[in-house]
Order: C-alpha cells, then structure tokens, then sequence
C-alpha cells in the first residue's frame, strides 16, 4: 500500500502524526523537567537519523546534502532541546513548519510503500521535527519573545540565501564534471526550492514571479502573517505597554 497524496492513508497518517504530539504532551505535561529535557532530546535525534539514512541508503550525497528546511530543523533541534536557547526554539517555530508541509504536501513521496524504510525515515522524523518545538513551549521548557521575530527572519532569509548559492555551485559543478544521478542524468539540486518550484504552493508563487530566488520572497509575506499571529498577544500586550509608558 503506498502512502499516497490526500489517500485514506495520508489522511490517516496526519491525524497519527497529531495524535503522537498529543501523546507526547500528555505523557511528559506532569513529569519533571529533567524528565521532559531527556525525552524531548532523544526524539530530537530522529532527523540526525534521516539525514544519516538518506545519504548512504540513496548513494548520491551531492543530491541529499542537509540543506532543506527540514534537514535544518533536524539540525538545529538537539541543541534547541538541550540547551533551551531563546533564538533557537522560537527560530524553530517557524521551521517547523517545513516539516508540516512536509507531511501535507508530500508529493514528491507520495509513491513510496507505507512501513518501508523510506516512509520511517521520512515521516516520523518530520512528525517530532513539527512537534517537538510546540512542545518545548506547551511544556514550559521555552518562551515565547516577540522580540526573536526579527532573528527569527533575518536567519532564515540568510540560510535560504546560503543555499541558494550552493545550489547555483553544485549545479555548475555537476555540468562541468558531468556528475548524473542514478537515471544517468545530470545532477540539478534544489535545495530549499530556490531554482523552481517543487509543489502546488510554490507553483502559485512562481506563477507571479517566475524569477528562481526571488519567487520564494512571497513566502516571507505569509511568515511574517504566521509570525503575528503566533505573536499576537504578545504584540498586543507591547504595544499596550509603549501606550502606557507614554501617558
């Protein structure tokens, strides 16, 4: 049984994926924070794990590099766990959302056998990748700062422009030393999606502009609508307090 896009089983899948977050609050809400730290911090490996698998199951390493938002999520998570950094865990806020568009849009896995390897590798990493950040702020182990908002911003645009960078030298290598893939064609990455378009959103971006780069600059505009609306209150609460230091 494949997994499918928008089939009985994905649908299934995404609402296992809510219930293992779920679980996971539920199970750790009461413990003590050392408790919730170690739990959160083992599951936080799971995309080191997938990083790890893709690179030496799929012997292409030039094509499965950790240069996605996800693979950055896997990355950063550990640290973010253990060390409960401020700009980390609310930079992870936003990134994980990767991973759920990840699970939604899964298109380009949407042919793989459900219980293989490859859809382990794949979806329960970017279930923790999505849940382990909301959960280090259900669980009182971070805080939300409005302030983190421009971190948050100016170190994914910074990222995603590193990538576009190695995505235009990688290519340019691969073409010169004529490096081809398994099919025996030539290698053209396209990491963070910052050549073309690789899914029905990114499509809508690129049919208004149709300029690699630059076309996933429309995706600021709904980051920084996701970034105020999980800030709000504490937007509210701001400029309440500017109000009143001004009376």
């Amino acid at each position: 049984m494949t997994w499918g896009f928008f089939s009985i089983g994905h649908i299934i899948s995404l609402i296992l994926a809510i219930g293992i977050i779920a679980s996971l609050y539920f199970a750790l809400k009461k413990a003590s924070e050392r408790i919730k730290i170690t739990v959160l911090g083992i599951l936080s490996f799971a995309g080191i794990g997938a990083i790890i698998y893709n690179l030496i199951v799929w012997n292409s390493p030039l094509e499965y590099l950790p240069l996605h938002l996800c693979s950055l999520n896997a990355m950063v998570l550990p640290f973010a766990v253990f060390t409960r950094n401020k700009t980390l865990n609310n930079l992870l806020l936003l990134w994980s959302i990767g991973a759920l568009f990840a699970l939604v849009i899964n298109v380009s896995v949407s042919s793989v056998e459900i219980f293989s390897w490859t859809f382990v590798f794949y979806y329960f990493p970017h279930v923790l990748e999505l849940g382990i950040p909301i959960l280090m702020f259900l669980l009182g182990l971070a805080k939300k700062d409005v302030k983190c908002i421009i971190s948050t911003v100016g170190i994914t645009i910074g990222a995603y422009t590193v990538i576009h960078l190695i995505n235009l030298w990688i290519n340019s290598y691969a073409i010169k030393n004529n490096i081809v893939d398994w099919a025996g064609n030539v290698i053209k990455v396209n990491y963070m999606y910052s050549i073309y378009p690789d899914n029905p959103l990114l499509n809508l971006f690129y049919s208004i502009i149709p300029h690699q780069y630059w076309y996933m600059y429309l995706a600021v505009l709904v980051v920084i609508l996701y970034l105020g609306l999980i800030y709000l209150n504490d937007i509210i609460a701001l400029i309440k307090n500017k109000r009143n230091a001004t009376v």
